[in-house]
């Protein structure tokens, strides 16, 4: 029975991206078109390996079917994470693996314990796996009402996707996610002040004129309501210019009319 885990040259230990780097470095040196056609058999020994090691329901009953063969290794890859408390990336990567176990609970727990908001699961994972990861700890985060949370996570997103792609075609769903939970949730989660800033914070991600037309809306009604009546109008004037036709123009202008 073939060790996968020698074949490509990694530990048990070894991530998704390192299994993906080692399989792509040991193909360049062992593909046919390179090494021979006597280099097949070991070609495909590689891809069955590459195949099973990144299938993490695959890869686990690989472990345990190995285990026996040899009678001698054993590797629960949760345990080895969750052994590692105070290494930054083992609790990065035990974040994701519950959150694609669907171990919600387990999952949000973890990044609670390593601070939140200021713990960077952006340096432990690769681009893409952070990605993913923040995306479906947004969605628990709000499944749990924690809009102010939730909205930071998505903000960073689209700001990374704004830098360079990776969502593509699901970016529209994660940039709906966020504007409804603008619209509905998080002025009513946050205090007057913290909702000025997330409004800020929004308007520099560029979003379509109509948009930031609503927020600036809301952010001069917000001022208003704070006596700030002369930010309030120049806010109200922006939004405006960015469209004209903004539903809560009229109650607004007649609003800080009534108040100057």
């Amino acid at each position: 029975m073939d060790n996968y885990y020698s074949l490509l040259g990694v530990q048990h230990t070894a991530s998704f991206p390192e299994i993906k780097k080692a399989f792509r470095e040991k193909a360049k040196r062992v593909h046919p078109d390179i090494a021979g056609p006597k280099a097949s058999n070991e070609m495909r020994r590689l891809i069955n390996a590459y195949e099973v090691l990144t299938d993490e329901n695959r890869r686990s009953e690989y472990d345990q079917v190995y285990g026996r063969f040899v009678g001698t290794y054993h590797f629960d890859y949760r345990t080895f994470l969750r052994e590692q408390p105070e290494d930054g990336a083992s609790q990065a990567k035990l974040i994701f693996f519950e959150l694609l176990h669907r171990e919600y609970e387990a999952a949000v727990t973890i990044w609670e314990e390593q601070g939140g908001l200021d713990f960077p699961l952006e340096r432990y994972l690769e681009r893409e796996d952070w990605m993913d990861c923040a995306f479906i700890l947004a969605e628990e985060l709000e499944e749990r009402q924690r809009y102010y949370e939730t909205f930071m996570l998505l903000v960073a997103l689209v700001r990374e996707e704004r830098r360079r792609p990776y969502f593509r075609h699901f970016m529209p769903e994660v940039e709906t996610f966020l504007k409804g939970l603008v619209r509905l949730r998080l002025k009513t989660a946050v205090d007057a002040e913290t909702y000025l800033e997330c409004m800020t914070v929004l308007l520099d991600l560029r979003f379509p004129p109509k948009d930031e037309a609503r927020w600036m809306g809301s952010m001069a009604e917000t001022l208003a309501g704070m006596g700030d009546l002369h930010t309030a109008r120049t806010f109200f004037r922006e939004a405006l210019r960015r469209d004209p036709c903004l539903s809560k123009a009229a109650p607004l202008r007649r609003k800080l009319k009534e108040q100057s």
